[in-house]
């Protein structure tokens, strides 16, 4: 069953993978000057959010004990959940974006993350109150929380999609600190 949620969980994974595009026109300079304030403050959160997901990808394929399921992907949800509330925040901190309608992009955009982080604190939660003893309802309990994962990242695809719809992407993409590897996630 946790290969279910390993699953789910490269679809979220593919969230964050959005931003790895190559930059490709030139970009507004205060565009690009906006972009590298949030992606450098980004940068370690993607790394946290990949290492979490590969972490529950190891789990996952791994014959693990459902204790150590619990235990690591816990931990992994804390992880995104306090990732996505800090890149909610450094869009805040970076200021207003230099484009057309760029305090309601920034303030829908901080507000998706949110929902996010609030998501994966929420899946924290219900994988903490599963009983790994009993091993029927402790794969029932995987089961909701692997479902809970598509609600749980909708808020991150929404706000990535203000920030592109708000001209910010070519910005966003040509930055170092906004690209991961794209080897980590697998298609579902």
């Amino acid at each position: 069953m946790n290969k279910k949620l390993a699953a789910a969980m490269s679809g979220g994974a593919v969230l964050m993978l959005v931003l790895s595009g190559c930059g490709g026109d030139e970009t507004d300079e205060k565009a690009g000057t906006w972009a590298k304030k949030v992606c450098d403050q980004w940068q370690p959160e993607l790394k946290k959010i990949e290492t979490a997901n590969a972490d529950i990808k190891r789990v996952a394929s791994e014959s693990s004990k459902p204790e150590d399921v619990q235990k690591t992907d816990s931990a992994a949800f804390g992880t995104m959940s306090e990732s996505y509330r800090t890149m909610g925040a450094a869009l805040q901190s970076a200021g207003v974006p230099p484009v057309k309608n760029g305090a309601a992009t920034q303030a829908a955009a901080a507000k998706g993350f949110e929902s996010t982080s609030k998501g994966y604190a929420d899946l924290k939660a219900k994988m903490d109150a599963l009983d790994p003893k009993d091993q029927p309802k402790f794969a029932d309990g995987l089961k909701e929380v692997a479902g809970g994962l598509q609600e749980a990242t909708k808020g991150g695809q929404d706000a990535l999609a203000q920030l592109n719809a708000g001209g910010l992407d070519k910005a966003i993409n040509s930055q170092k600190g906004c690209q991961v590897a794209t080897s980590s996630a697998a298609p579902q």
